[in-house]
């Protein structure tokens, strides 16, 4: 009873903060995107890059610019790793290549998959100049997206969707950089390492001795789950003492990874002229949400209470409640850092962990990823809802005609088929199924798990699989990047060709998309595609082993 009161407690508090930043940070991010004057710093850093702010692209320059900027990152991190042994505070640190060319290709998507252990894997300039700056970095692209994509349905007949690079600098400056630095700050107060000290020697209780490592956890603690990035500073992620020492920064990690995300349905009601469609975009996330920490705890509730207790995998300085909450946030967010090992739920908890990310991480998704995804369904909701009652389906004055709907079913089909491909593949390989700790239905859920985590951009993983191999790491790369670049193409294909369109005033047969009856509808849509999409794959799996 005790630990019901203080879980119930602990999501109380947590929803409580996440509601009385919604509408000052939202609105924020809001004026960010539509300011006309530029900061100092801003100014310089578009001088270095020569760029000129006031200008604006087409979808096709925008779409280009987000490509090449992430290409050069990808090639610039993976050189900076490959080469880490024989560069400054090294550590005797190596990785395989395809090993670095998945760790880069994972941070600039945004994804944080990690094949390598994070404390002893990458070095210290690595993890500072490396993948922090990435965390940074890879949370604006797609917030810059999802803005593009905003401007396209809130323009009429308009041949631009803004300036990425102008978008990418605010959103690291004036979004991600002051937040990030109260939040590293507040973490240290919680107690996270925030040094560059050599390792230390400790005795553990039996005796023996334990190489403990330090390092600049603190900076790149808060950015990764501000970010919805995931990567661990080290192999424990959020488990181990030094990134997430007690229940009051377990807390505070899993608001900061769901602060921006939940904020972000304010921001695209103010720039779109009606805050009622922020208010359904955001009813559509938090459902889902409040759907998922339910079904997840309720499963790993039941499953503790049992004759084994099931407390493998969980993290004891917590409990069971708050390491289910952090489970549904972390994979309903595209975030990926875990402080409990997903491998080791009950088969309903662990499915309901997998279960958020087919969802296509919109519950409520990753910074900015989060929000284009949701609208997404949006037109497809408008779509059919609109087929079903004979009414014209627009979104916000927007005709969903032909290319619009050919363009947002093509963005939502690209990463089932990359998760349904793949984990079919890798059944019947035997340079997978050789890597995977457990068989049967518990296997299967450990390959649909990692392909589902890389084609979403999450991160997280059932450990049980042995994920670095030559063969894994460069499918799960390919995994990561088709699931980050397709859709963006598509999206900022789709904001073109919605912002081209004459805004349409609202006539007796529209659909009106701010209502109830609306958010009941695009919920039951998500949950709709993703089951008839995933049910005979999640039938084999997770419901096969909880029924056997």
């Amino acid at each position: 009873m005790g630990d019901t009161a203080s879980g119930l407690l602990t999501i109380a508090v947590l929803v409580a903060a996440l509601a009385i930043v919604h509408v000052p940070l939202g609105t924020w991010m809001a004026r960010v995107f539509t300011d006309e004057k530029h900061w100092r710093v801003e100014r310089l850093v578009y001088r270095l890059v020569r760029v000129d702010p006031s200008s604006e692209q087409r979808w096709t320059t925008y779409a280009l610019a987000v490509v090449g900027f992430s290409v050069v990152g990808i090639v610039l991190l993976f050189a900076m790793i490959a080469a880490q042994d024989v560069l400054p505070l090294g550590r005797g640190a190596s990785m395989h290549l395809d090993t670095a060319f998945n760790t880069a290709v994972s941070f600039v998507t945004n994804t944080n998959w990690q094949s390598y252990a994070g404390e002893s894997g990458a070095s210290p300039l690595v993890q500072t100049l490396g993948l922090t700056v990435q965390n940074f970095v890879s949370p604006a692209v797609g917030l810059a997206v999802a803005v593009a994509l905003v401007r396209g349905l809130a323009r009429s007949g308009a041949a631009t969707v803004g300036n990425f690079w102008v978008d990418l600098v605010r959103g690291v400056v004036r979004v991600l950089l002051p937040i990030a630095v109260l939040g590293a700050v507040v973490l240290l107060l919680g107690g996270v390492v925030q040094n560059l000290g050599g390792p230390t020697s400790v005795t553990t209780i039996s005796g023996g001795h334990q190489v403990v490592q330090d390092g600049l956890v603190a900076s790149q603690e808060a950015i990764k789950e501000l970010g919805t990035n995931g990567g661990g500073y080290f192999n424990a992620n959020s488990a181990h003492p030094f990134e997430n020492p007690t229940p009051l920064t377990n807390l505070l990690e899993i608001f900061l990874l769901l602060v921006i995300p939940f904020s972000l349905p304010r921001t695209y009601g103010v720039l779109v002229g009606d805050r009622r469609q922020g208010w359904t975009v955001l009813a559509f996330m938090t459902t889902l949400w409040g759907l998922l920490v339910a079904a997840v705890t309720w499963a790993e509730v039941h499953a503790a209470a049992g004759p084994l207790g099931a407390m493998e995998g969980k993290e004891l300085r917590f409990g069971v409640w708050p390491s289910a909450l952090f489970a549904a946030s972390t994979t309903g967010t595209s975030t990926g850092a875990v402080n409990s090992m997903h491998e080791s739920y009950s088969a309903l908890g662990g499915g309901g962990a997998l279960f958020a990310m087919l969802l296509g991480e919109v519950s409520p998704g990753g910074v900015g990823t989060g929000l284009y995804s949701a609208l997404l369904l949006a037109v497809l909701t408008v779509f059919l809802s609109g087929l079903m009652v004979g009414r014209t389906p627009e979104l916000l004055g927007k005709q969903v005609g032909r290319r619009e709907i050919t363009l947002t079913a093509l963005a939502l089909l690209v990463m089932p088929a990359l998760v349904l491909a793949f984990t079919g593949a890798g059944m019947v390989l035997p340079v997978v199924s050789t890597q995977m700790l457990a068989s049967g239905p518990h296997g299967l859920t450990e390959v649909m798990y990692a392909y589902a985590s890389a084609a979403n951009n999450n991160g997280s993983a059932f450990a049980g699989l042995s994920a670095d191999t030559p063969y894994l790491n460069l499918t799960l790369a390919l995994c990561m990047l088709l699931g980050r670049f397709v859709p963006i193409l598509l999206v900022l294909a789709l904001a073109g060709s919605l912002a081209a369109q004459r805004r349409r005033p609202a006539t007796a047969g529209t659909l009106p998309t701010h209502t109830p009856t609306f958010a009941g509808l695009f919920t039951g849509v998500a949950l709709v595609v993703t089951g008839l999409t995933f049910f005979p794959a999640l039938a084999l799996g997770p419901l096969a082993e909880a029924l056997s």
